[in-house]
């Protein structure tokens, strides 16, 4: 009996220290959490200001609209399971599902969160084009009929809504699967008002959790969400968790050492170790991570604000020979051989990317490096060979530095000197949105798969800050074809005057194309289901995470 007994105390004891043994994240270790990065950092979650793709990512995970694009970018039913338009492409009615409810929130009555009706969008977007919320989307609703004698959005009951536009716009579905677009329930944002920003309540996959600004951001599963894969409730994470490491380098090491399951992107601090020089992933982590690419719709770009009645008269950038000039300057081939490992296409074609139509690649639009052009047309702007052209400053972020000083480098050899100003990236986007600067670096990635999103940076009425035309170019010839464009339901016809466009802002030079991006994705072994798309957008809620143990 006591040796019994001694055993018995011996096996207890060794139990309980195995159980204290137990690794402590065991007892969370069937929870499958995503892991990413935004180094850029996220200023807002209300859909109102998804202005840039941060932002766009995060509303991408909390909120729906009526329709969404797969990866293919065609357009496919979201909260509107259907919609018809009318011959005449004036008349938009779309038919809303019944059993998409908005998140929990103590907002709503008992705390459940209520059905969404046509009336919900009706709100959405009139918010869209309040002045007082400036959101940066209300360009979105340009070709919606805002005569004062007739609403321009109406329901016929909860589950239909209408739309009216002044003119056809053959771009108009893909526009509403922007971000901007998302439905928003009208008493939360009564509730918080500008602070809806951090109380985001919507429709989506995941749910808002916490937000700890600059350093965590969590949201977790919508146990109601709408959406079904093979039968199964979407999405299949339990959350999602979202750092902000300001430094690349940083980042990449968290994501080598597996606490971050995706990377996207490359970054100048890293590029070398996770690329070999043609671009394909390092053979060291074929074990550890794969990668996914494809072509980007994403126009990377120098721009210039060209409006002759703001900032300084005397500016040489305003001068188109001094611009043609920076354009014929550098190499683009030498940069992305060399800065980018082969990742990207020289920009020699204009601001519409390979893929879309109205790209336009023949050989007598080519304009690619050229230094005996370049000071030809220095001396059309009026400086003699070996004269220096100084006073001029190129406003970046740091992750563009390297880019920008081989430019600067370049330029320097044909007699242009400039200055390198870098700035945080919302420092950047704040200048540039209010025209202070005279020279930036900018990037656009499409926000819908139509060129009209890239030649619209240029429409006369879209001067920022409520519209892209951040450089503030102004052509009535140009603004003619885009008009004409935006009512031609012949699709050869429309085509043919975007290419017109493209060649327009090519001659006058109001932006030098820098490239066109690669998709660069690196997701860990144990990640499925993430997909890749043209214009980058994240969507988790078809990923699955394999639990490493």
């Amino acid at each position: 009996m006591v040796k019994t007994g001694f055993h018995s105390v011996i096996l207890f004891f060794f139990l309980l220290l195995l159980s204290f043994c137990q690794p402590k994240t065991k007892r969370n270790s069937d929870k499958q959490v995503f892991r990413y990065n935004e180094a850029s950092g996220i200023t807002s979650l209300d859909p109102a200001y998804a202005v840039n793709q941060a932002n766009i990512w995060g509303t991408n995970q909390l909120f729906n609209g009526l329709v969404q694009l797969n990866d293919r970018l065609e357009i496919i039913p979201a909260i509107a399971h259907s919609w018809d338009i009318s011959p005449d492409g004036l008349n938009y009615s779309f038919y809303l599902r019944t059993d998409v409810f908005f998140h929990d929130h103590d907002g709503f009555p008992e705390g459940k969160g209520r059905k969404v009706t046509a009336d919900d969008f009706v709100f959405s977007f009139n918010r869209i084009l309040d002045p007082t919320i400036a959101s940066p989307g209300a360009w979105v609703f340009n070709y919606v009929n805002r005569s004062h004698d007739k609403p321009m959005f109406t329901v016929e009951n909860d589950s239909t809504l209408n739309i009216r536009l002044k003119r056809s716009f053959p771009p108009f579905l893909s526009l509403l699967s922007m971000q901007y677009c998302a439905v928003v329930p009208e008493e939360i944002v009564a509730k918080y008002g500008t602070d809806f920003r951090r109380n985001p309540i919507g429709t989506g996959p995941f749910m808002f959790k916490y937000w700890e600004e600059g350093v965590k951001l969590i949201f977790v599963r919508n146990e109601n969400y709408f959406e079904r894969e093979d039968g199964h409730p979407l999405p299949y994470l339990d959350a999602v968790a979202i750092t902000f490491l300001i430094d690349q380098q940083s980042a990449f090491l968290e994501f080598v050492k597996g606490n971050l399951d995706f990377l996207s992107g490359i970054d100048p601090s890293y590029k070398d170790e996770l690329l070999t020089s043609r671009g394909e992933l390092n053979p060291k982590y074929h074990d550890k991570f794969y990668m996914i690419t494809q072509p980007y719709l994403n126009t990377e770009y120098l721009g210039f604000l060209v409006d002759p009645e703001i900032g300084d008269k005397s500016d040489p950038l305003k001068n188109i020979a001094i611009r043609k000039a920076i354009n014929y300057g550098f190499d683009r081939k030498k940069m992305i051989k060399y800065l980018r490992n082969g990742i990207g296409t020289p920009g020699f074609y204009g601001i519409i990317p390979p893929g879309l139509p109205g790209f336009n690649s023949s050989e007598g639009l080519k304009q690619e490096f050229n230094p005996d052009k370049a000071r030809s047309y220095l001396e059309k702007a009026g400086f003699d060979s070996g004269e220096t052209l100084s006073g001029i400053t190129l406003s970046t972020t740091s992750e563009y530095l390297d880019l920008c000083e081989y430019i600067q480098h370049q330029l320097s050899e044909i007699g242009i000197e400039i200055e390198i100003d870098v700035n945080p990236p919302a420092t950047l986007k704040e200048l540039k949105a209010q025209a202070k600067l005279p020279f930036f670096r900018a990037s656009w990635i499409a926000d819908y798969p139509d060129a009209e999103n890239y030649l619209s940076l240029f429409y006369g009425k879209n001067f920022c800050p409520t519209g892209p035309n951040y450089t503030h170019y102004y052509s009535s010839v140009y603004d003619s074809l885009f008009d004409a464009a935006m009512t031609q339901s012949n699709d050869s016809l429309r085509y043919r005057n975007y290419m017109k466009m493209n060649h327009i802002i090519m001659e006058e030079s109001p932006v030098i194309i820098l490239y066109y991006d690669q998709v660069l994705r690196f997701v860990q072994k144990n990640i499925e289901g993430i997909g890749s798309n043209p214009i980058n957008l994240l969507s988790l809620k078809k990923v699955k995470k394999t639990i490493n143990w």
